[in-house]
């Protein structure tokens, strides 16, 4: 090849490249509706986990199916999509049983060549209202995001309490330290946010509380961490530099005064953190609502239960699929 076809050649690869990558940015605007899962009368899908990785966004969540007896059973299941609007019919991948009822996946973190997922069970196998005091947290492993491993006992007081020792507890979170590199941290719902820490995901040591509410999130922005949790209505936020001392940033309702489907509660956000990522350059922001309050007898903890999405530049204001504008951070 001549020299000045060489040129060429070297100037085409990169410009195609570029097409290809706008090609492939996701389009917000495209997402007609707020609402990835719809619940009904006999279906609930809550407590949403996300990680995206090579162009798929895999999402996590617990799902709810009420029987034809009006027994609910939960499941931990999986969905994915390319571009945030058009998702895979639910996967399950956890028992059907209601001695274990696992779900509330809290995130998907990677460790070697394996994926580690972190999970709860839930039991209710005398038809409590709430999982019992033998629910516990979990991990599962996975080389495909899609075939998971048996389910491993997080033992988050560390190697010498028995299981019937460790007290009820769910919604566990894993976070790498953003200061000490090879130091993982689990968060969980119990007396609080708790939180263990640990450098192999095996031999766990308890370090401390915080006061927040359930289904913990926590990100890295800048020098700090963010902690997203769940109070009696819509999301909290705080931030800490060091996981001790916390400032309240408030509550999160994003559009629930607009949203039938999510005027019980509002709750379980999880944010995935892809404004770096320039096919999306947002941070994504999903989480469940309840068209009804968890004590209306029509339903909202088994049933009628939907997850939502919205997104953020600066994690300052959300917006999400409306004609409304966006609305401020906290209230």
């Amino acid at each position: 090849m001549k020299p000045a076809y060489l040129a060429i050649a070297w100037l085409l690869v990169p410009l195609a490249t570029l097409r290809s990558a706008a090609a492939e940015r996701i389009t917000l605007e495209a997402i007609q509706s707020p609402v990835i899962f719809r619940g009904d009368a006999t279906t609930a899908y809550r407590d949403p986990a996300v990680i995206y990785s090579e162009g798929w966004f895999r999402l996590f969540f617990t799902l709810v199916r009420v029987e034809p007896d009006k027994r609910p059973f939960s499941y931990a299941a999986w969905s994915k999509s390319r571009d945030l609007v058009t998702w895979s019919a639910p996967v399950i991948f956890t028992p059907r049983d209601q001695s274990l009822n696992y779900g509330s996946p809290g995130d998907i973190i990677r460790q070697g060549d394996e994926w580690v997922l972190c999970l709860q069970t839930y039991p209710r196998p005398h038809g409590e209202l709430y999982g019992n005091e033998s629910a516990r947290i979990w991990t599962m492993r996975s080389k495909d995001l899609e075939q998971w491993g048996k389910p491993e006992l997080l033992r988050v007081k560390g190697p010498d309490v028995a299981q019937e020792k460790m007290g009820r507890m769910i919604d566990p979170f894993l976070l790498a330290d953003k200061d000490d590199p090879g130091k993982w941290w689990c968060f969980y719902k119990q007396n609080g946010v708790s939180r263990s820490w640990s450098r192999d995901l095996k031999v766990w040591t308890y370090a401390g509380r915080s006061s927040a509410g359930e289904n913990a999130c926590v990100i890295v922005d800048g020098c700090e961490y963010v902690l997203f949790h769940s109070p009696a209505n819509g999301i909290g936020v705080k931030r800490s530099k060091d996981l001790n001392a916390w400032r309240d940033e408030g509550v999160l309702t994003l559009g629930q005064a607009e949203w039938p489907w999510a005027q019980g509660r509002l709750t379980a956000g999880f944010v995935l953190d892809l404004r770096g990522e320039p096919a999306v350059g947002k941070a994504l922001m999903f989480f469940h609502g309840s068209e009804y309050s968890e004590t209306d007898p029509r339903g909202g903890f088994d049933n009628f239960a939907s997850i939502g999405l919205a997104w953020s530049d600066g994690l300052k204001t959300w917006a999400w699929p409306s004609a409304m504008p966006p609305k401020p951070e906290t209230r």
